[in-house]
């Protein structure tokens, strides 16, 4: 499949500020099941592209210019193919231990510690048993757009029984790393069909042990199922933090205000 995405994010101040630095996550990652026919992402300032501790492609924008606004596109077209029974390949340079050690968003509180022993076996789990897991996850948390911030834990996330996507992924983590299996958040953005979730997207790979197979899976917690072609990944990461399309600070500028499109269009 191909998918045609636009993403702008424009920032509005309620009055000047001088300097803008923004992590940015929004050129989709070179992996076998997606390549990039192209891409392009444009905003003022200056843009460093690199390549992350988890091998995103990455840019630092530093704009330090007096400015009110500031707008950042990414756009472009890419070719996807839904992997064999989600597990997807990937050119890691960690070790899949780096994704059991919980973040502040993912340390196992008790009700974690609970759900995790409900769903999943001890230290090693199968496709099955994840998607088991991910099942449970969005019957306890209701999606609702605004229910929680993006400070907000897994396990607050867990009691208060309502969050988005990003929650679904950070409990899903939190519970594998409280038995020790590797699991790790990623970013993107999904063809929405007719669903009423936004088309950018969180999901989550883990380390399953199935007959025949060890290695990464990708599931879509949100919708308790394994990643397709409708997906596009850009970032991975230890939890949100790591793996956010953008992140940033800023020096003055008052209150900010934020709207973010996302158009994608599969071909």
């Amino acid at each position: 499949m191909q998918l045609s995405i636009r993403h702008e994010t424009h920032y509005t101040y309620s009055a000047s500020l001088g300097y803008t630095i923004q992590q940015l996550h929004l050129t989709p990652r070179g992996e076998p099941q997606q390549h990039v026919l192209q891409w392009h992402l444009g905003a003022p300032g200056h843009l460093h592209g690199y390549t992350d501790a988890y091998g995103n492609l990455s840019h630092m924008l530093t704009l330090d210019k007096p400015h009110d606004n500031l707008l950042i596109v990414a756009e472009g077209v890419i070719e996807t193919t839904t992997p064999y029974q989600g597990r997807v390949q990937t050119k890691d340079t960690l070790s899949p231990l780096v994704y059991t050690v919980p973040t502040r968003l993912t340390t196992p509180a008790d009700n974690i510690r609970a759900l995790a022993a409900t769903c999943l076996p001890s230290q090693q789990a199968g496709t099955r048993d994840l998607l088991n897991l991910a099942e449970h996850i969005v019957g306890l948390v209701l999606y609702q757009t605004g229910a929680t911030e993006v400070t907000t834990t897994a396990s607050a996330a867990l009691g208060l029984g309502s969050g988005v996507c990003q929650d679904h992924a950070h409990i899903f983590l939190a519970c594998c790393h409280a038995i020790g299996i590797p699991a790790r958040y990623v970013s993107g953005y999904i063809d929405p069909g007719d669903t009423n979730h936004a088309a950018s997207h969180a999901w989550v790979d883990a380390w399953v042990h199935d007959d025949g197979f060890t290695g990464w899976v990708s599931i879509d917690v949100t919708h308790a199922r394994l990643m397709t072609d409708a997906y596009c990944r850009l970032a991975i990461g230890r939890d949100y933090e790591a793996a956010a399309p953008i992140r940033g600070i800023r020096n003055g500028g008052g209150e900010e205000s934020m709207t973010v499109d996302v158009q994608i269009v599969p071909q």
